[in-house]
């Protein structure tokens, strides 16, 4: 496993992710009740951008750094940027957060975040991190075992992250099997796959195999920064999500366009629609 996030910390499509993971903590903490965050693929939950591997590529340049000098930005954007900025109260951007120190953050006392890594230094870098918060645990597992090993969980509202690193051919199709047995063990789960926007074939037998999926009901939200009609590069990045909160449609319909045009690179564009529509 050679995967390392670090080397693509606050780019595009990390924005994307991280922005809706935000609007989902935001929507569901208006109801008192106790949620559970579940990451599969956690890695290490923490970014220096001036570090070795995030500089070496210089992607969040074209990603967080674009958002960060926004002089405007829709209100829906406030807990995500607010989370940034307080990993650098100087005002420089430095430090940026991964999916577990957003949601670490973003949840409220009530909350329990359950974090899983595969990658055995990350792993040990993750439980660095979140060290000191009694709420968090961290695993040191396969992350396609999440769902059976994690799952149900004693609260009764849960958000599962499926963000693999797409070094294996097959793992679109673990990413469906995964939520399918989410849904399998608890059926309300609220499941976020990320996925990346490359080969346009297997990405239409991936939409085939997520409407085929059982899920209640079935959003898709994509953001692209180039024409997707380039299989080496990527081109954008989208989330399939499960059961999305009421409110989250609406507040996406005002949110891409604008990502789209803030982060759009040869060609900014988006796609929002139903893969499941509720019965």
């Amino acid at each position: 496993m050679n995967y390392r996030h670090a080397f693509h910390a606050g780019n595009h499509a990390d924005v994307l992710k991280h922005l809706v993971l935000a609007r989902l903590f935001a929507l569901l903490s208006r109801k008192e009740a106790p949620l559970a965050y579940l990451d599969s693929h956690a890695g290490v939950g923490l970014y220096d951008l001036a570090g070795d591997q995030a500089s070496r590529t210089g992607e969040w340049l074209q990603g967080i750094e674009r958002i960060w000098r926004a002089e405007r930005h829709p209100a829906s954007l406030d807990d995500y940027l607010g989370a940034v900025r307080a990993l650098n109260p100087d005002g420089q951007l430095r430090y940026y957060p991964g999916s577990p120190e957003l949601a670490r953050q973003l949840t409220r006392p009530q909350d329990r975040l359950q974090l899983n890594e595969k990658h055995p230094e990350d792993g040990r870098l993750l439980k660095d991190n979140m060290a000191g918060d009694r709420r968090v645990a961290v695993h040191l597992g396969e992350g396609w075992h999440v769902p059976r090993a994690l799952m149900p969980t004693q609260e009764k509202r849960v958000v599962l992250l499926i963000d693999p690193p797409f070094e294996q051919a097959d793992e679109l199709g673990r990413c469906v099997a995964a939520l399918r047995e989410a849904l399998g063990r608890m059926r309300q789960t609220i499941g976020v796959i990320w996925y990346p926007i490359k080969d346009e074939r297997q990405l239409k037998r991936f939409y085939q195999d997520l409407s085929r999926s059982g899920a209640p009901k079935l959003l898709r939200a994509e953001l692209l920064v180039h024409p997707a009609d380039d299989a080496s590069r990527l081109n954008g990045s989208g989330l399939a999500i499960s059961n999305p909160p009421w409110g989250l449609e609406e507040e996406l319909r005002e949110l891409l366009p604008w990502l789209a045009e803030r982060l759009g690179q040869s060609q900014g564009g988006w796609r929002l629609d139903w893969l499941i529509e509720e019965s």
